[in-house]
């Protein structure tokens, strides 16, 4: 009987379907939409073309369905875990200067290659094929924006910003009642675990979702529009390679002093997805898991990656605004000086917020051409090419929300070096599935900082 048992479990082993890797499936859902896409558009091929647009779209929603209840419990345990860590006050301190510097480097280069390559130059564009958008972002939106009228609006509207304000109050209440908030802070781990284990059933179904978002793009953009905007489509990808390929390395073996190459074999899970959903928020629990899996210890990582993921934008907030001022402005044929320049590494550093997280940039573009004086008309210029180029600028936000927090813990000398380098590429399901015992179980210790 014995022989017969050890005999039977080979069989069952062989038997099984191997379980294709994530990146392997986000690879076939962007090969498979594109080729939708183009036969959807060049045999007119309307039912086509309509079923990637809702299927697109149900994978959107069914994100930003989680993504008020997941801001707001996020940021309010990642600000009550801090009661947790040693020098607390410190971390959060460093981790906002980090933001800044590397938004700055970010928003730099954005700058440089809009001056080198001049993107909106013979492009056929005009003043009048620009449309104001129905919603502007300004300083005093923005400000008093902050502040929410009531607690139910910014839930229902989405309102990101309003939801991160409500979240942190709530949370240094919490701190402040210290044991007396101990059954509110148990329920809202609770909820937070919930919802992102919800959410993770959303992320499996990103393959799906690249095909509905690529093949509608495709189809519904076609590559005669792209070509318009090639110089500016390819300076914002090749400022986003910059920084997530160039800048982020350098500063991860010189500041961090740790291996560049280990960083992006436990962060690409989160960088792939973000590229596909177009969402840093919706994105939040893979970069959270690819952040612990790199030895960051879990009660900082809970703090740094809510919190970048509503405010740390170098793609969407910096590299992305700086060239589209000076693609608009040259439409619309508006010399900018050095005081605008300025004006724009002072947007994308200060305003980066107004970006929340979600899909598109909309809100920060107008942020900056209002603040510049350029005309909003230009918005209506980039709304078309925007879905292609949200893609690679949501993976570069991503990578740097996953990249602060190896670089501070690495200077604080709290980041776990041995889990650091061997950290490996593992699917979105087995980063699911084996961390979620530990993330129960387990409690990461961090030591008090020199």
């Amino acid at each position: 009987m014995s022989v017969s048992a050890n005999s039977a479990t080979p069989t069952r082993t062989s038997s099984r379907i191997p379980k294709v890797p994530f990146w392997a499936q986000i690879v076939t859902g962007l090969v498979v939409g594109v080729l939708l896409g183009w036969l959807a558009r060049s045999q007119d091929i309307n039912w086509l073309y309509k079923t990637l647009e809702q299927v697109g779209d149900i994978f959107v929603q069914l994100l930003k369905l989680a993504v008020a209840p997941l801001v707001f419990f996020a940021i309010l345990v990642s600000i009550t875990n801090l009661r947790k860590v040693n020098n607390a006050a410190r971390l959060a301190t460093r981790t906002l200067l980090w933001f800044m510097i590397t938004s700055l480097i970010a928003v730099a280069i954005g700058l440089v290659i809009g001056l080198l390559t001049n993107p909106g130059a013979g492009t056929g564009l005009t003043s009048k094929d620009g449309a104001k958008p129905e919603h502007a972002g300004s300083w005093i939106d923005f400000l008093t924006g902050i502040v929410p009228t009531d607690v139910i609006t910014p839930f229902t509207e989405l309102n990101v910003l309003q939801i991160v304000f409500m979240a942190a109050v709530a949370g240094i209440a919490a701190l402040k009642l210290g044991d007396r908030a101990k059954p509110i802070l148990a329920l809202s781990e609770s909820v937070l675990e919930l919802l992102q284990k919800a959410l993770w059933w959303v992320i499996r179904l990103a393959p799906l979702g690249t095909v509905g978002l690529i093949g509608y793009a495709i189809a519904d953009y076609g590559w005669d529009l792209i070509g318009k905007y090639a110089t500016f489509t390819a300076d914002v990808y090749i400022g986003c390679a910059l920084v997530l390929f160039g800048v982020y390395p350098l500063l991860l073996a010189t500041v961090a002093k740790v291996n560049p190459v280990q960083f992006y074999k436990g962060a690409w899970p989160a960088i792939q997805l973000a590229f596909v959903s177009r969402s840093s928020v919706g994105t939040m629990p893979v970069t959270q898991k690819v952040t612990e899996r790199l030895g960051v210890p879990k009660e900082y990582t809970s703090f740094a990656v809510p919190f970048g993921a509503t405010t740390k934008m170098d793609g969407c907030a910096a590299i992305y605004p700086a060239l589209a001022a000076i693609f608009i402005a040259q439409i619309f044929d508006v010399q900018l000086g050095i005081q605008d320049y300025l004006l724009i590494a002072f947007v994308s550093v200060v305003g980066s917020a107004a970006t929340a997280g979600l899909t598109g940039a909309t809100v920060m573009l107008t942020l900056t051409l209002s603040t510049l004086g350029l005309p909003l008309e230009g918005v209506g210029l980039l709304m078309a090419i925007d879905p292609i180029l949200d893609m690679i600028r949501t993976a570069t936000n991503v990578a740097g929300q996953a990249l602060v927090p190896v670089i501070v813990a690495a200077r604080e000398k709290i980041l776990d070096l041995d889990v650091y380098n061997s950290a490996s590429a593992s699917p979105v399901d087995d980063v699911d599935e084996r961390d979620a015992g530990q993330a129960a179980g387990q409690k990461v210790a961090v030591p008090a900082t020199a």
